[in-house]
């Protein structure tokens, strides 16, 4: 993943949070504003019925103006203009909440109509009536009132909030998707960068072989071809040995060059005029005899007899093809018989190489064409690599925009199929 669409992702991501949570914030607001006007309401229709009910339990009228006078959020004096009997209002004011559902704790007090000091007051509990306390907070006196008695919920904030807990249930949740987005970009950073890291490391290692490479494909050329080696066997193998590993050697740097350039989006693909069938029957036969002089196994090929012409990087498609042959004959515990089909279907050209090796397990498949991943090979010790060969051949069949697909199972071999559009 490239920095830029990192940066757009995390730009965008951003966005859409940081407004999910203006919204959140919004809409809570809002929900509390609405409880706090249903909270106000609710309170003033109780207080005017308890005070309605003490104006007919004291045979008096109320005043026409000024009855219910809301000094701040949570408190309320009510202007009964007559004596107050404590018991009957607190039992009215009892009832008269919970008969609204409004389950608060609150507390009164009821003032002497000439001095103005506390006569009475208590603190009631409408969750657990039992525990009701009398008050030790005086309540504001109203100078302009002359018989009131005065309530205050000192609860009233936490009772709102806990009638809109569903709402701070989700904007919690918002503000943990906030920060775990803002934790994920920040791991997804250090990983990107470690990344690069790696791959400048990578890059700089396979770029320095390429000089001591060169010098030892001369040098080996040199001694190959000098007559005191070539008449002596023994050297005359030895010879040979080292011009294929210094081949081989260079095949793995060229790789791993070649998957850096696919990272970086720097990969260019020279597409000219392939023949399958001839490209695979070159390619199967210097296998082949590489196999057997050892002994090691067979290559049979099962080629179409029409010539079958695709559009492709003919390097990059040979060592597509020397991969999977390689592998198909590493991984496998007896003698490695492979077989190689060309066919036309769909208008596709399909290349399969099914082999009689260990097999895949079906939990492996899906990370088979993963960077550094290689198969468990259980009781076969002797195969060795990088873990980038089916990695590099995946890239360049999604470079080409083929098809490659996997079947296979544990000790039953496994089967590779390319499909390429014709050209």
């Amino acid at each position: 993943m490239s920095n830029k669409l990192i940066r757009r992702l995390a730009i965008l991501g951003a966005l859409s949070i940081t407004g999910i949570v203006v919204i959140q914030g919004l809409w809570l607001k809002r929900a509390y504003t609405l409880e706090d006007s249903e909270f106000h309401q609710t309170a003033t229709i109780v207080l005017y019925d308890v005070a309605t009910k003490l104006a007919a339990f004291n045979n008096s009228e109320l005043p026409k103006q000024n009855l219910i006078q809301r000094q701040s959020s949570n408190i309320y004096a009510v202007n009964v203009n007559d004596a107050i009997d404590a018991n009957i209002l607190e039992d009215y004011l009892i009832r008269g909440f919970e008969e609204k559902g409004l389950y608060t704790d609150f507390e009164y007090a009821v003032y002497d109509c000439f001095s103005k000091e506390l006569v009475y007051g208590n603190y009631c509990k409408l969750t657990d009536l039992e525990q009701t306390k009398a008050t030790t907070e005086v309540l504001p006196t109203f100078d302009d009132l002359i018989y009131y008695f005065v309530v205050r919920f000192p609860s009233r904030v936490g009772f709102l909030l806990s009638s809109m807990w569903q709402n701070i249930v989700l904007g919690i949740a918002t503000v943990l998707a906030l920060t775990f987005f803002i934790y994920a970009m920040w791991v997804i950073l250090q990983q990107k960068k470690l990344s690069e890291l790696q791959k400048d490391f990578i890059n700089n290692m396979t770029h320095e072989f390429k000089t001591p490479i060169s010098s030892i494909k001369i040098a080996a050329d040199v001694i190959s071809k000098s007559d005191p080696i070539k008449s002596d066997k023994r050297l005359s193998k030895y010879a040979e040995v080292l011009i294929d590993q210094n081949n081989r050697l260079n095949s793995q740097v060229e790789k791993v060059l070649s998957l850096a350039q696919l990272e970086e989006d720097r990969f260019k693909l020279n597409p000219v005029s392939v023949d399958v069938n001839e490209l695979v029957s070159q390619i199967a036969d210097a296998e082949n005899m590489r196999i057997q002089e050892s002994g090691r196994g067979e290559i049979i090929c099962d080629i179409s007899q029409s010539p079958i012409l695709i559009q492709a990087d003919k390097l990059h498609l040979s060592n597509v093809i020397y991969n999977l042959l390689d592998n198909a004959i590493k991984y496998c515990k007896d003698k490695p018989i492979v077989k190689v089909i060309t066919r036309v279907v769909d208008s596709k050209a399909e290349i399969s190489f099914i082999d009689n090796g260990i097999g895949i397990a079906s939990e492996n498949i899906e990370k088979l064409f993963l960077k550094f991943f290689r198969v468990p090979t259980g009781d076969v010790h002797n195969v060795k690599g990088f873990g980038l060969g089916l990695y590099y051949t995946k890239n360049i069949c999604d470079a080409h925009g083929w098809d490659i697909r996997v079947n296979s199972e544990l000790d039953k071999g496994s089967t590779f199929t390319i499909k390429i559009p014709i050209a």
